[in-house]
């Protein structure tokens, strides 16, 4: 059993936002492989994907960003799932948009989400697939730039990413997170 967990905020307010990429890419997962989200025996929205004898968890943490590893956690122990079969899908400003950076380990760079990941299970080492959103102003408050929507302009390279980073996730299922590193971190951004 693998679990795959996109972070975001739960809520109508927060749909379409650059901390909620994380929750795209499991809405877009699910759509290709056509499964329905169900509540889960944690604070979090989850999909039972089967693929070739295997299940695959998409999960969606209610608990907010800044608990998200609460939720994710207690998945993990109620299913017995390792954390080498565990991956995180989360914004990152420090990337430009549209970058893709799957990585085996690694700090939080800040994002309290990740942060939340690292509290929870005692480690930074767990798989992680972070999407470039961009930094934009840095005069702007950071956390209002991560709660706000993408330009009209920023919008179809976002969508691409957010199909890349599913299709990058199907990779780490089937081929492992080595290749997924060599195929999708070498990527440029999208509007570099």
């Amino acid at each position: 059993m693998k679990l795959v967990a996109g972070l975001g905020n739960p809520g109508r307010q927060y749909t379409g936002t650059r901390h909620n990429v994380g929750f795209d890419v499991i809405d877009d997962l699910a759509r290709r492989h056509r499964v329905d989200f169900e509540s889960a025996p944690a604070d979090a929205m989850m999909a039972k994907w089967r693929r070739d004898g295997d299940v695959i968890l998409l999960v969606k943490p209610l608990t907010f960003m800044n608990l998200s590893g609460v939720a994710i956690s207690e998945l993990m122990r109620y299913f017995k799932v390792d954390v080498a079969d565990v991956l995180v899908i989360c914004d990152d400003v420090n990337l430009p948009i549209g970058r893709l950076r799957a990585r085996g380990s690694g700090s939080e760079g800040g994002h309290n989400g990740l942060r939340s990941m690292a509290q929870q299970l005692g480690t930074t080492d767990y798989p992680r697939l972070r999407i470039g959103v961009g930094r934009g102003d840095t005069r702007r408050d950071l956390a209002d730039h991560v709660l706000a929507g993408f330009s009209s302009e920023e919008q179809p390279g976002v969508n691409d990413a957010i199909t890349r980073a599913a299709e990058a996730v199907e990779c780490w299922i089937v081929d492992g997170l080595a290749k997924t590193m060599n195929v999708f971190n070498r990527d440029k951004a999208l509007n570099a």
